[in-house]
């Protein structure tokens, strides 16, 4: 819907430059080479938008980028990242009722 404005979409993605399961809500920023972000901010005509970063790390052998975000996890990633899963929907939760700088308030760090 075009009657929406930016400020109220949270944007969740996954993000190679966190550490697996680590959760960061931001404001704004560039795309950072993520394609989906790129099409966003296209889209959308800004990257001044609410996001919701789950980092699923970078532990990737060098030109296996594509092979590693589309892979299976680790049995031990895989649990770290289960354990996330509740915080991430608290999170989201908190954006669309108290809003993205009370909700970076209680998540972030």
């Amino acid at each position: 819907n075009k009657n929406i404005e930016a400020e109220n979409i949270l944007i969740i993605y996954d993000d190679l430059d966190l550490a697996v399961g680590k959760l960061r809500l931001k404001q704004g920023g560039g795309s950072g080479g993520h394609n989906g972000l790129k099409d966003i901010q296209e889209i959308l005509g800004s990257g001044k938008y609410p996001r919701f970063r789950f980092g699923i790390s970078d532990a990737f052998s060098k030109g296996k980028q594509i092979d590693y975000v589309l892979g299976q996890w680790s049995p031990q990633e895989e649990s770290h990242l289960i354990t996330q899963i509740p915080k991430s929907i608290e999170a989201i939760e908190s954006f669309a009722l108290a809003g993205l700088d009370n909700t970076m308030n209680s998540f972030n760090g």
